[in-house]
């Protein structure tokens, strides 16, 4: 790789010994995907959950604060594994906090903000048009490549600390204009409306898509979606395809005609209701006693908890049924103002903050709480909680808090 004169000195060790380890992991990175040099980012985001880093990984960050890790860019942090801000353990034990503890105490030493979100996007600082940046969370990602322009791959949690370290990240993939043209072309016959319907559309466009490298066009889509609509469209074609980036004509910012991203040399492939239903058939379960539900993945705006707050007020839940809201803690002061967070725990939900259900050991909280059939509004995390020992369903925002009050699915 071509390294700059700076970079040659991190990399020889003059910056310290965390700055030499982050260049020397980007250099191998960079190696491995035939970047030619590094790019210069403004600001990096790191997915570090006690559950994925464990004692191992929490030694690591440890060790690193103490040999002088300081990030040099405004860096931030996922969702947790315990909302130790209003620690009330749902399954979680004491070793798992005090491993959250720990991590947090080496972040907050190397400066790293711990914002807890993985809707920095509409909360923190949105990247701009053209941005290099450097993010780990896969919904934090494609929201920015596609919605706001900005250049990022998917980058670990080393990748991502390595960046804030070093305000660089090798030159590959997403940071290279020619990766970011279209190679699948999608035509959508009828538009989606509410959140689960995005979702859908999204998790049927990824898996047909099925590969980091493939970059969906899409036609068809007549009104311009809301941040949220596109956040539970992106996360979800993440989720089950990998996918880093999407262009919808004459809507995303790089692609105001199908032209600007070579979609006019693509055979196009048609989205039908046949295989929206396809998708959705194996989370279907009505008639069935329901156990949780939750509302996650991404996690919800603040007009997220408006509307839910809105199903909720004058309702409550069944008692055989839980009901747990995840949102950032940049939301959920604004919520508890607004009074929406009051009308959620009157209908008998509860709100965690700064964490997300599927990344808080979500085998472990459902066996303690005898958690199996699982309803959600998120395609996303209907997709990830099978691989935890539930059985999970997909219904609308509305279905959903309909289903709690009566303690069965209904639709």
């Amino acid at each position: 790789m071509n390294l700059t004169e700076k970079e040659q000195e991190m990399l020889a060790g003059k910056a310290g010994p965390a700055v030499k380890w982050a260049m020397e992991h980007q250099v191998q990175v960079g190696r491995m995907f035939d970047a030619e040099d590094m790019v210069t980012v403004s600001q990096a985001h790191m997915m570090a959950d006690p559950e994925s880093l464990g004692e191992s990984g929490v030694q690591f960050a440890e060790k690193m604060a103490k040999d002088g890790a300081r990030v040099c860019i405004p860096m931030i942090t996922d969702p947790r594994g315990v909302d130790l801000a209003c620690y009330e353990p749902l399954g979680q034990t004491e070793q798992m906090a005090d491993l959250e503890r720990r991590f947090i105490a080496a972040c907050q030493t190397m400066g790293i903000m711990m914002t807890n979100t993985c809707i920095n996007y509409q909360t923190i600082m949105p990247p701009v048009f053209g941005d290099h940046v450097a993010f780990g969370d896969t919904g934090v990602v494609i929201y920015s490549n596609s919605v706001c322009g900005a250049r990022s791959n998917f980058e670990g949690g080393p990748s991502a600390l390595a960046a804030g370290l070093t305000g660089r990240t090798p030159r590959y993939g997403l940071h290279l204009d020619e990766k970011r043209q279209a190679t699948k072309r999608y035509v959508v016959s009828s538009n989606p409306q509410d959140l689960m319907e995005w979702g859908v559309l999204g998790a049927t466009i990824g898996r047909m898509a099925g590969s980091y490298w493939e970059v969906p066009v899409i036609e068809g889509i007549e009104e311009a979606p809301t941040s949220d609509q596109l956040k539970h469209f992106g996360a979800a074609m993440a989720s089950y395809g990998s996918t880093p980036l999407f262009h919808i004509v004459g809507i995303t910012p790089e692609c105001r005609r199908l032209t600007d991203v070579g979609g006019e040399t693509l055979n196009s492939t048609s989205v039908t209701g046949e295989m929206l239903d396809a998708l959705k058939q194996p989370f279907t379960a009505i008639g069935d006693p329901l156990d949780v539900v939750v509302f996650a993945a991404p996690q919800l705006s603040l007009i997220e908890m408006a509307e839910l707050a809105n199903l909720c007020d004058g309702r409550k839940r069944a008692e055989t049924t839980d009901v747990i809201v995840c949102t950032s803690a940049q939301v959920y002061s604004d919520a508890v103002s607004m009074g929406y967070v009051k009308q959620i725990e009157n209908f008998g939900g509860r709100v965690l903050v700064g964490t997300c259900f599927y990344q808080q050991y979500a085998r472990e909280i459902g066996e303690a709480n005898g958690w199996t059939r699982l309803l959600s509004n998120s395609a996303k995390i209907v997709n990830i909680l099978g691989g935890y020992g539930y059985q999970p369903a997909l219904g609308t925002m509305q279905a959903c808090v309909a289903s709690a009050e009566k303690g069965v699915i209904l639709s």
